[in-house]
């Protein structure tokens, strides 16, 4: 059965469109016991399931969407973490599964580096495109990571996984 194949790269499309979601921050990888660690919290059962955490001496993440826009309309979405002031855990719990969610704005750094580009730490702004969805990183005052978010890219900026 043939696969379709995209017009512009050559790959199947299948690989256009995707959800690449990490499983930890990076702060958290290069940690010792990584999530395992005494006195972490996590929104739910695996740090995979989980929208928040929170590592003693490594810090708290909030899940975001970092949209790629690749060229002739597919995006390739990365599922990161963003690194949060810890101070502000409370209150993003307290909103997060209530109506007020919708009106979220959190202000973190990316806790992933997303490739080709890198952008580990660097500052980002979100916002709730849809009260169903996790928060999407909408601008940075970065101008790397700003660009990226802005900008169409080719579709070979898709990492290869093959």
């Amino acid at each position: 059965m043939p696969t379709d194949t995209c017009s512009t790269c050559g790959r199947d499309l299948d690989l256009h469109d995707r959800h690449v979601r990490y499983t930890l921050p990076d702060p958290v990888v290069d940690s010792a016991e990584q999530e395992a660690a005494s006195g972490t919290w996590l929104s739910h059962g695996t740090a995979r399931d989980s929208v928040m955490m929170y590592v003693p001496a490594v810090g708290a993440f909030v899940r975001a969407l970092l949209p790629i826009r690749l060229a002739e309309g597919h995006t390739l979405t990365y599922g990161v973490w963003l690194g949060v002031d810890p101070r502000e855990l409370r209150s993003i719990i307290d909103v997060w599964w209530k109506p007020e969610y919708r009106d979220l704005r959190l202000r973190g750094r990316l806790a992933n580096a997303i490739q080709p580009w890198g952008l580990l730490g660097s500052p980002v702004d979100t916002v709730v495109r849809d009260p169903d969805e996790t928060p999407y990183c909408d601008h940075s005052d970065d101008p790397d990571l700003d660009h990226v978010l802005r900008s169409e890219w080719p579709h070979d900026v898709i990492p290869d996984t093959s």
